[in-house]
């Protein structure tokens, strides 16, 4: 044992990662331990309800898809839903194969409107995952003192970021009205309130500063909206005639950029044309030429080192640039551009938590960090606590780290997470 730790020591000193290790990995394992300890209160009897509405809906829209077709079957079986849906209803289908025809979500995706079983299809879908994995999930996770506690995980994905498991309260659905009611379940103890505070677009923040882009960092220190100046200059035109749309076409530039987005993932993001799409690239990438020498200086140095690293020495191995494979090496690249952004973004909450935590108890409050998801801090605050917790998130996540544009956190309280979000 004493050999593996000395040469696991040679090997984080070599890497110049012993103030990752010491400042942040050791102490974050302390927190999570205690937010594991801590729980999240939930309304058990709020989720057996809502349970099941989902069934009495499932139910029904079963009864529906049945007479669609003209028969019963199991429409959670694959084979059989082709069979009702491209033989007995002659629906558009890709080439049958052994396992019969796919009825995969983006085959489906693609008929919806062509016939009315197939939007049925789709929400039956939905709601069945929506009671197996959550309702039935989460009142199976539920201890005797009411609250789930969750296990958090410092070493599962490559970037960095903490995951959570058994179950992961990461993946509460958010883009559906009906999954985010799940939110609502997530509760505070009486006397208590919730206090969500959220980092706003902290990856492209850490962009504008590792790219060292002045037209970017700029406007993140004036406070600017960065979509529209975005939209404002790929589309050259006055801020005030950006429209809604221009806004959201930006956005997803914007963002796509972090992830190495391709011309083609861009253009299916959008539902426009391979060509237009690569127009939007070009033109932010003159708009913003520092992020593109980043971008190309980033992938460059992996390719010789095999490997890219955070602002605070965390790394991520690339082996797939070396790979022979032209679809490997696409991905390796786009792995290359997002690792250091999303790893240090991960490295800044991850200092924010330990900071927040040691605040708490060095000034003996009984409010507790009940849950971390991606960019987002949740306090089970005790109510005249509240203003000191609110101050306290506010310094440590915004002072987590010196960037050359400012961090700032969006935060809101609510008897419950969707209140709070």
């Amino acid at each position: 044992l004493p050999a593996v730790c000395a040469a696991l020591q040679k090997g984080i000193d070599e890497n110049g990662q012993h103030e990752l290790l010491e400042n942040i990995e050791i102490p974050l394992a302390l927190v999570l331990g205690e937010m594991e300890e801590s729980g999240f209160l939930v309304d058990r009897e709020a989720i057996k309800t809502y349970g099941e509405v989902l069934s009495e809906q499932v139910d029904a829209l079963q009864k529906e898809i049945y007479e669609d077709v003209g028969y019963e079957f199991n429409i959670n079986s694959p084979v059989q839903l082709g069979e009702a849906l491209f033989v007995k209803l002659g629906l558009p289908h890709g080439k049958k194969t052994k396992k019969g025809y796919s009825t995969n979500a983006d085959v489906l995706e693609g008929l919806r409107g062509v016939h009315p079983a197939v939007d049925k299809v789709l929400r039956y879908r939905t709601l069945t995952k929506l009671r197996s994995t959550y309702c039935e999930g989460l009142l199976k996770a539920i201890t005797a003192d009411g609250r789930i506690h969750s296990s958090f995980n410092q070493t599962e994905t490559r970037t960095g970021r903490i995951s959570s498991t058994e179950p992961n309260l990461q993946n509460i659905p958010v883009r559906t009205p009906l999954g985010r009611e799940f939110r609502r379940f997530f509760i505070a103890k009486e006397g208590n309130v919730l206090v969500d505070a959220d980092y706003s677009q902290i990856e492209l923040r850490v962009l504008a500063h590792v790219a060292n882009d002045t037209q970017m960092q700029e406007d993140f220190r004036l406070g600017r909206d960065i979509h529209t100046m975005t939209a404002a200059r790929v589309f050259d035109m006055p801020e005030d005639l950006v429209t809604p749309q221009m806004r959201s076409r930006a956005k997803a530039v914007n963002f796509g950029i972090v992830y190495g987005i391709s011309s083609f993932g861009l253009s299916e993001d959008l539902s426009i044309g391979r060509k237009e799409a690569a127009k939007y690239i070009e033109d932010y990438f003159k708009t913003y030429p520092g992020i593109k020498t980043f971008l190309d200086d980033t992938v460059a140095h992996a390719k010789e080192m095999g490997y890219v690293v955070t602002l605070f020495g965390r790394r991520r191995p690339v082996p797939e640039l070396s790979s022979s494979n032209f679809m490997q090496r696409s991905f390796g690249e786009r792995v290359a551009m997002n690792a250091p952004i999303q790893g240090t973004a991960a490295d800044i909450m991850k200092i924010a938590m330990i900071g927040v935590n040691r605040r708490l108890k060095e000034q003996n409050l009984k409010s507790r960090l009940v849950l971390q998801v991606h960019d987002e801090l949740l306090i089970e605050a005790y109510r005249p606590e509240l203003p000191e917790v609110e101050k306290i998130l506010r310094e440590e996540m915004e002072q987590a780290a010196s960037l050359d544009v400012p961090l700032e956190i969006d935060m809101h309280t609510g008897e419950n997470w969707y209140e709070a979000k």
